[in-house]
């Protein structure tokens, strides 16, 4: 490891006053020593007339340049952590093939992330999806014209001979041809609400109208595009994973957990001033590009492990749970006796450990075991990136790749902060899926509420070992 150099403590000694004295990537129980050891202040205290006041200037700053700092300022010893200049080193790569959030503008759209996570997906089928998911972004900002030059472009390639090489490529292309003409037909609709709402006032109860008439449209020729997506992987696909992990739960394909949250006293969760007796979260999980982190998540759910668990942090920046109740700071699994012997043994209170799981975009499998600099391939693009708020990580201590068990955070992103090409941790940790409904509650999901129940609602069937 080099050693820091003189502007990196430099900006170090700037930044500690503005930093948070946790690594919100660590498990819990990791950050004792670092909370005794190192007072900061929290992310929000730009209302403390003791901050740094120059934090409102300096935070984005330092996002900005987290480059640098791998991992961040704070190590769960309390000490300074060594740096990793090397990725800052590697040879230029093309933007498709760089930081996932690379380029001027970072995709936040959790379901268009997962479907640019299948695999298999021919170029045809990924132009289209690009035409019909820039129809979402163009209406919400109110580009009237933008969003009816998507759908004509969209409308396009149905129309052309691109549709039927997308419909070759599905399982059933009878149906994937019924499927293309209902998303034409939606898209016309669109196409027809959108000169509605730009031809009347701005502001009105008719322009308002319209733009919801368009917003359901365009949600269900999505609706369409998913379906015929997800019929162009092959029944039976697996990802590869090495024989070290027989020991492990896998999950092959995707699966969907739903999760309930209450607030302790039942008070309710308070969106923008709606208020709600209960939050729930639904999340879909990939096993495409993590079927090991995925698989352990999965079986967790399925066993009950997080019913009735607390959550742990949330502090702005991720919301954490995960570590049980008892001397255990994960998952002690009761047949491990049962099955292969763990590769990677187990914690030091007996606790089931996963491995670090990274797939880089191009690649057909994860690497285990280290992260992407250490596997040589720093700077590249991985397959699910932590661009989405609400995106899921797994947690694990910051200097072992092998020490996940159970613990596992929301990042709650905010592209204002994370410029694009900026984001450190893809790559490092695990992303294995995404928050596709009820995401906007984890801004009111604080530490102390609680998971009142967790199941798995579709996916099940698709664990292995």
């Amino acid at each position: 490891m080099m050693k820091p150099r003189l502007t990196d403590v430099a900006m170090l000694a700037l930044l500690l006053p503005l930093s948070t004295s946790f690594n919100p990537f660590v498990p819990r129980h990791a950050l004792k020593s670092s909370e005794s050891t190192v007072q900061t202040a929290t992310p929000h205290s730009r209302s403390n007339p003791t901050a740094n006041p120059t934090a409102p200037f300096l935070l984005p700053f330092f996002l900005a340049s987290s480059l640098i700092f791998t991992p961040p300022p704070t190590t769960s010893s309390g000490v300074l952590p060594q740096f990793l200049p090397q990725f800052l080193q590697t040879p230029a790569a093309s933007a498709k093939e760089m930081a996932s959030g690379s380029g001027s503008k970072v995709n936040k759209d959790a379901e268009s992330l997962l479907r640019y996570g299948l695999p298999g997906i021919p170029k045809e089928a990924r132009k289209l999806q690009k035409f019909v998911e820039t129809t979402k972004d163009d209406l919400e900002s109110k580009r009237y014209s933008a969003a009816k030059d998507g759908a004509d472009k969209a409308l396009s390639v149905l129309g052309g001979k691109d549709a039927a090489k997308i419909a070759a490529a599905t399982s059933s292309p009878e149906t994937a041809k019924k499927l293309l003409a209902q998303m034409a037909s939606d898209l016309k609709s669109f196409d027809a609400a959108v000169t509605e709402a730009q031809n009347v006032n701005r502001g009105s109860e008719q322009e308002e109208a319209a733009r919801r008439k368009a917003k359901d449209l365009q949600t269900s020729a999505v609706s369409y595009l998913n379906d015929i997506e997800e019929s162009m992987v092959p029944k039976n696909y697996k990802v590869e994973v090495p024989d070290d992990y027989k020991n492990l739960p896998k999950l092959q394909g995707r699966a969907t957990v739903e999760m309930v949250f209450k607030k302790d006293g039942g008070a309710p969760f308070d969106i923008e001033g709606t208020n709600f007796a209960s939050a729930k979260l639904t999340m879909v999980l990939d096993g495409y590009a993590a079927p090991v982190t995925s698989g352990n998540f999965v079986e967790l759910v399925n066993k009950g492990f997080y019913n009735d668990m607390k959550i742990q942090r949330s502090d702005g920046f991720v919301v954490q749970t995960g570590d049980p109740e008892g001397e255990a700071e994960g998952y002690v699994d009761p047949s491990s006796d049962d099955k292969p012997k763990p590769s990677l043994g187990k914690g030091k209170h007996g606790e089931r450990l996963i491995p670090l799981e990274i797939m880089v975009k191009g690649d057909k499998a994860p690497f285990y075991e280290e992260n992407i600099e250490d596997n040589g391939r720093g700077g590249q693009a991985t397959i699910l990136p932590f661009s989405a708020y609400g995106a899921l990580g797994w947690a694990r201590e910051e200097y072992d790749s092998n020490s996940g068990s159970s613990q596992f955070f929301w990042l709650l992103f905010d592209s204002d902060l994370t410029p694009a090409g900026k984001n450190v941790l893809d790559g490092r940790y695990p992303c294995f899926g995404y928050v596709t409904e009820g995401a906007d509650f984890l801004r009111d999901i604080k530490e102390g509420d609680t998971i009142v129940s967790a199941k798995v609602t579709k996916g099940v069937d698709q664990l292995y070992y």
